[in-house]
């Protein structure tokens, strides 16, 4: 929990991504803050990838 990580999800259309901090994984459920504040619920069973990334940069100036 905590760490930024970058998901790819199974869905009707194709695959679905969301980068983002891990905020909780429970209940076959995974739950990742994007930058914009939203809450990305993503079920378990659509996961296809996911993996922890190095935090954004800072913007220079």
């Amino acid at each position: 929990m905590g760490k930024r990580v970058t998901t790819r999800r199974r869905v009707p259309e194709g695959f679905r991504d969301a980068v983002g901090t891990l905020e909780f994984w429970r209940d076959g459920m995974l739950g990742v803050r994007k930058r914009d504040g939203t809450l990305v619920e993503i079920a378990e069973d659509t996961l296809a990838a996911a993996k922890v990334v190095p935090e954004s940069p800072r913007p220079r100036g």
